[in-house]
């Protein structure tokens, strides 16, 4: 993620970094819960009575490509006892199936309007904030606004990296690309930097930025990853991607790090066709290692749109691999920590390494079904049918719902809904 086609470019934190900048809010979230809990006991789910018109009419990305879905099944990697189900029944106790799937979809809007719409009509988990979002959603303060008419806490999500691909750069000032960042500053500076920077997108009302990018490269500044990548060499990658990311922590933003297992030595572009690393083995010395070293230090992570000779199938991008989620949340593949935080896929509606191959109803089904949390793509007008898909899928038992359950208690536990 992060050069969109139409423009440049998704609590606690496991455990110690609220998610929302205050224990007010939280509060307040927490008996609206409990309100609309006890409330869909009479109403059908959450989703009954609640929509509204929105009256943005801008255009957004299409989707495009071919369905060709996988058959979804349960993900054999997760262990249910790491998961506490036990502190987390209450709250799936009292969703319905399509609550739960809304709870895995950030989706990226147009402006106030129908980001307000969406979260009314469907109670989406997230929200992205992308290159085409009406700027004065976040220059007015709007955020709030959507956050508070969802029932559950709203992950507010952004590309927030510096140099080519930000977001907020006039509104809180542009920072160097990545690679500048490792050039001129120190490590102590790049986290100072991205404490600042962390500070400011939490008082927009943002919850999780899409950085530090920890792909290795040593591609041309204008290429793919390119400048967006701190360095060639994994150590810096390394040091300054955690500086990074420390900083997004302490200002109340989990940082996201991307493209698992690694785009800086992939062959192509996955906005505009499919992409190829090197062999996954020539990738555990060089651009895997930072993720190695960071799965553990209270990060989500992306998943690239990486096809990956010797650890994915054949034509089968990493975002919805089974085996991709497996070599994160095992580590043994490649020598790290189990990996028990949040794992969001790259936009499944706007580059064509996936688009080419799936409809984005099948795309979503796909990831979530490979152990994916969370799906992220770029526009709200194909919700009712991508839930509407799932549900069949959940009904027929081709994804199943202790898949769901395990993906919604991970995401609970991130929102800071969960008591232990």
């Amino acid at each position: 993620m992060g050069l969109e086609r139409r423009g440049q470019g998704i609590n606690e934190t496991y455990p110690t970094v609220t998610f929302f900048r205050s224990f007010v809010y939280r509060i307040v979230m927490r008996l609206k819960f409990s309100l609309v809990a006890a409330a869909s006991i009479t109403c059908v789910g959450l989703v009954a009575g609640c929509s509204t018109a929105s009256t943005d009419t801008e255009s957004s990305p299409s989707t495009v490509g071919t369905t060709t879905s996988q058959s979804p099944a349960a993900d054999p990697t997760r262990d249910p006892q790491t998961l506490n189900y036990g502190c987390a029944e209450e709250l799936l106790t009292n969703l319905t199936v399509r609550q739960k799937l809304a709870q895995m979809l950030n989706v990226g809007v147009r402006g106030t309007a129908d980001a307000l719409s969406i979260v009314q009509r469907e109670q989406i988990g997230g929200i992205f904030i992308g290159s085409w979002t009406d700027e004065k959603m976040l220059s007015n303060r709007e955020v709030q606004q959507v956050s508070v008419a969802s029932p559950l806490p709203l992950m507010v999500t952004i590309d927030e990296e510096g140099g080519r691909v930000s977001r907020v750069a006039k509104i809180l000032g542009p920072d160097p690309a990545a690679r500048i960042v490792a050039q001129t500053m120190t490590v102590e500076q790049a986290y100072e930097m991205a404490l600042e920077r962390g500070r400011g997108l939490a008082e927009l009302g943002i919850t999780v930025n899409y950085a530090p990018v920890v792909d290795v490269s040593s591609q041309p500044a204008n290429s793919v990853i390119g400048d967006r990548s701190f360095s060639d060499d994994p150590a810096v990658v390394t040091a300054y991607a955690d500086a990074y990311a420390r900083g997004m922590r302490d200002a109340g933003v989990l940082p996201v790090i991307k493209h698992f297992p690694g785009h800086g030595s992939a062959s192509g572009d996955s906005h505009t066709g499919a992409v190829t690393t090197p062999p996954f083995e020539q990738l555990r010395d060089s651009d895997l290692v930072p993720f190695r070293e960071l799965v553990d230090t209270g990060v989500a992570v992306m998943l690239g749109h990486l096809e990956v000779p010797g650890l994915t199938e054949p034509n089968i991008p990493a975002s919805v691999s089974h085996n991709a989620v497996s070599l994160l949340r095992a580590g043994v593949g490649y020598g790290a920590a189990p990996f028990d935080g949040l794992i969001f896929t790259d936009d499944l509606s706007g580059m064509r390494a996936i688009t080419d191959r799936y409809d984005i109803a099948d795309a979503v089904a796909a990831a979530l079904d490979a152990g994916v949390d969370i799906a992220l793509w770029l526009t709200t007008d194909e919700v009712p049918r991508v839930l509407d898909h799932l549900e069949s899928l959940v009904a027929s038992g081709e994804l199943a719902l202790t898949r769901v359950d395990e993906a919604v208690a991970t995401i609970a536990s991130a929102k800071g809904l969960l008591p232990c």
